[in-house]
């Protein structure tokens, strides 16, 4: 990702020529449970999603709810959406439009309006946006609200009353008339003519946002999208006569398809998956959204290998998941959870180096870190305040290198974040939108040495050696490592064995004795003369 010289750091490259480089695969686990969704780029884990059976209030989904209580002290509302706890409803949130809403909701739910284009629809003036709860709600009043964000530890889903359907290449807005253009296409006659034609296109009473995939499509690929989002709508208000109020009455796309409605690109080069009509519904809206892609679309059949340990997937889990994330060249990541924020220490790992001086040496392990926990923050999803600190470094050009370098790696991430430059300290202070609740895996085990004490999996200790070891051989010719019986045995066996692997990696054999009195865990290089290696 850079290239390192006694006197500068150049990135390369930008983020247009990166798409071009890589690439994505999708692979999608299904079982009775849940399904589970893994983003590979260029085979490495980079995002992780979870559909359970019973979720039933995804981010998008829209619900005719009920309020329960509007509370002028918050000015806000917390609204019946079929949740065991209350969802959260701020007047921010309404919309400017929310009285035309609650009209069209009375009329449809009567049966007086029959005619959901909002064509003939006669618009209510808007509300007043420094207003208060109680002006414009009241208790046991029936409203249209989506789910912004998901439930969250012990809160109820965040919610929104200004509606939207999002398509592959525009969100349509109802009860608006506005036309926006996504601030990531950055050329003006594109912006001007994406504007031109859907402007041109546009139902009255509704608005349109253009996403940035949108970029260089035709009239007829965007008028397509107009016209399904438009028939979404209408399925959707066919149920309000005769929906419980609440229920859910327009579901978001099965998770499988809203990823790829929102990360498919021509960078994808494969999407596995072991689930028969998974795959089929798959094939389907790939050839709706992109039909000369529907090839790279597989059904995985094996019965010998699961779909997740053929991809190595469940062990970059193991391996991603755990309190200290393993770097190239020795350098680690510690990731602490607080209650009010993450916290991520960058260190070197003590290793020897090239570098000309303390500064060089800083300046290399933050860039690697910082590309890892750019990845870190989307597999995790993790959420709300993150401070990085980072080694610190004296020269300011090498700071504002690093704060450049950050941001492009996360210029990927879909959810909206904001990073502040690096303070004198070398903290870097990121907020990232939490919209679901954090990936949190467990990568510990029961310790078979102590029956009421947990280790990290096994599949841990084994990077844990690979990573001292790169280290030991740097300073020391002939070592000796003394593990556990177990983990001998893992090292050893088989051909090629993990030995064999580090022989032909370093040059250098490695002499391994299982130690029945050590614990699962330990495990001890020496040197040939038997003096305990400290590195």
């Amino acid at each position: 990702m850079f290239c390192l010289s006694p006197s500068a750091y150049c990135l390369l490259p930008k983020s247009s020529d990166k798409n071009l480089q890589m690439n994505k695969e999708l692979i999608i686990r299904s079982s009775s449970e849940a399904v589970d969704f893994a983003l590979l780029k260029d085979g490495k884990l980079i995002e992780l999603h979870k559909e359970e059976e019973e979720s039933n209030f995804q981010v998008g989904d829209i619900f005719i709810a009920k309020i329960r209580k509007p509370v002028a002290g918050l000015n806000a509302a917390f609204v019946n959406v079929g949740y065991e706890k209350d969802a959260f409803l701020h007047y921010h949130d309404l919309g400017p439009n929310l009285a035309s809403q609650l009209k069209f909701i009375k009329l449809v739910s009567a049966g007086k309006l029959k005619d959901f284009s909002l064509k003939t629809f006669q618009f209510e003036k808007e509300i007043d946006k420094d207003g208060t709860i109680t002006d414009v709600l009241s208790s046991n009043q029936s409203v249209l609200v989506q789910v912004v964000k998901e439930p969250i530890s012990t809160k109820g889903p965040r919610i929104s009353a200004e509606l939207s359907l999002a398509g592959r290449f525009i969100v349509l807005v109802p009860f608006s008339d506005r036309v926006s253009i996504s601030q990531k296409i950055e050329d003006k006659k594109e912006k001007d003519r994406l504007k031109r034609l859907v402007q041109s296109i546009k139902p009255k009473g509704f608005g349109v946002i253009v996403r940035t995939v949108a970029e260089g499509k035709s009239t007829v690929e965007l008028e397509k999208d107009l016209q399904n989002l438009l028939s979404r709508w209408t399925a959707m208000c066919k149920k309000l006569p005769t929906a419980h109020h609440p229920s859910k009455v327009l579901g978001e796309l099965n998770r499988a398809s809203s990823i790829l409605r929102d990360v498919f690109n021509d960078t994808f080069s494969g999407i596995q998956i072991d689930d028969e009509e998974l795959y089929n519904q798959t094939k389907d809206y790939l050839q709706e959204i992109a039909p000369s892609k529907q090839s790279i679309v597989k059904f995985y059949q094996s019965k010998d290998t699961p779909i997740f340990e053929k991809y190595n997937i469940e062990r970059q889990i193991k391996t991603s998941f755990g309190k200290t994330v393993s770097m190239s060249k020795g350098a680690y990541l510690i990731i602490e959870h607080t209650e009010a924020l993450h916290v991520i220490d960058v260190n070197s790992g003590n290793r020897s180096n090239k570098a000309t001086n303390q500064e060089d040496t800083a300046m290399e392990v933050n860039m690697i870190a910082a590309a890892e926990i750019a990845r870190q923050l989307r597999l995790r999803d993790m959420g709300g305040i993150i401070v990085v600190d980072f080694i610190d470094m004296s020269n300011p050009e090498n700071r504002k290198v690093l704060f450049d370098f950050l941001k492009e790696e996360m210029s990927d991430d879909k959810a909206k974040h904001k990073i502040l430059p690096p303070s004198k300290f070398g903290l870097v202070q990121i907020t990232r939108q939490r919209v679901r609740p954090e990936v949190n895996i467990k990568t510990r085990e029961e310790d078979p040495n102590n029956e009421s004490g947990e280790i990290e999996a096994p599949i841990q200790i084994i990077d844990k050696i690979n990573f001292d070891l790169e280290r030991v051989l740097k300073n020391h010719k002939d070592v000796v490592l003394n593990v556990h019986p177990f983990v001998a045995a893992y090292l050893t066996k088989g051909f090629p064995s993990l030995r064999s692997k580090w022989f032909l990696e370093h040059k250098k054999w490695v002499k391994i004795i299982p130690r029945d009195a050590y614990t699962y865990l330990e495990y001890h290089f020496y040197d040939k003369k038997e003096n305990a290696v400290i590195d």
